[in-house]
């Protein structure tokens, strides 16, 4: 602990420059134990922890952010300098594990809950993304960067939830496109292959900066969204709904209804108000309406062109079946 003292003694005297004494991250990440055993526990403000794991920590958990995997914990060890968020403009950033440090930058933001950041170099899983000032930036998780504007909204919100506009967006070139709407979603304007020109006003960068602005944003708020359709140009108004899918939870369209799907798109979660339908844990998905599907991305094809209902073809065990959902 001494060479800790020492390095955040130096650290803290130049709080104010954060010219880059990475050696003292260094340090502190290993005195304060953030990484152990492959898991990211980091100390924060108020004798907590953040923890990112996709199984429920042994500690006494605050809140948990089922899409990020996300936990706060108390922390009963009560480090006694926490990591901050954004403490002062840092200069540079790298990413920091027990052992080594390596310098980069994020070249590839978080788009929304679904494709998290990517580094300009080669990272170990976990570690940790800090700036000269030693303030958090981010975590590396085996599935990418959650970027700190996420971890934030995490740590301040009381309860975790995101909004959902029904929709998924893509950069195609310099605009941002709807990849694919959910038209089972009440007063959905959205049509696949939209353009988003503005939101609430504001000219629309690309589309990780918007993705988070919409799931951020409050549920039932109402926004102005402009929009190009074709050659036609329109102003649209959005309510946000309360997000149903994403990031490492199931992630089709079907959530709406109550289902819920691993990768392999067999039913691991049926809703209550989904009971009705008559499926089971262990059904497998095979096609929707008369075209077969095989991951996430061909259901949202599929969805995006639906209308009032859908016809779904499962299997169980030998037997196959059609459910109806609308």
């Amino acid at each position: 602990m001494f060479r800790l003292f020492l390095a955040l003694n130096f650290l803290f005297f130049n709080l104010y420059a954060c010219e880059g004494d990475f050696d003292s991250c260094r340090l502190k990440v290993v005195d304060s134990e953030s990484i152990v055993n492959q898991t990211l526990q980091i100390p924060i403000e108020n004798n907590k922890r953040l923890i990112f794991s996709t199984t429920a920590p042994n500690a006494k958990i605050i809140k948990h952010d089922p899409y990020l995997s996300l936990y706060l914990v108390e922390d009963t060890k009560k480090f006694k300098y926490p990591f901050r968020i954004n403490m002062n403009i840092g200069k540079g950033m790298f990413a920091v594990d027990n052992n080594k440090i390596i310098k980069g930058k994020i070249v590839k933001q978080q788009n929304g809950l679904e494709s998290f950041a990517t580094f300009s170099e080669q990272l170990s899983t976990p570690s940790l993304l800090l700036n000269s000032c030693c303030s958090l930036e981010g975590i590396m998780t085996d599935k990418g960067i959650i970027e700190k504007e996420y971890i934030e909204r995490f740590l301040k919100s009381k309860t975790v939830s995101y909004a959902d506009f029904g929709i998924k967006i893509n950069d195609v070139g310099s605009a941002v496109v709807v990849s694919s709407s959910n038209s089972f979603i009440k007063n959905n304007l959205f049509k696949k292959d939209d353009i988003i020109l503005e939101f609430d006003g504001k000219k629309v960068k690309n589309s990780a900066t918007l993705m988070r602005d919409i799931l951020l944003s409050q549920i039932g708020s109402t926004h102005n969204v402009k929009i190009k359709r074709g050659n036609e140009i329109s102003v649209i108004s959005v309510i946000s709904q309360d997000k149903k899918d994403g990031g490492l939870l199931s992630n089709t369209f079907l959530e709406f209804f109550g289902l819920s799907f691993d990768k392999n798109l067999t039913i691991i979660k049926i809703e209550k108000d989904a009971e009705r339908y008559g499926l089971k844990i262990g059904d497998k998905l095979l096609q929707i309406d008369t075209k077969s599907v095989k991951n996430e991305q061909e259901i949202f094809d599929i969805m995006s062109d639906s209308k009032k209902s859908v016809n779904l073809l499962f299997q169980r065990e030998q037997f196959q079946f059609f459910v109806k959902l609308n």
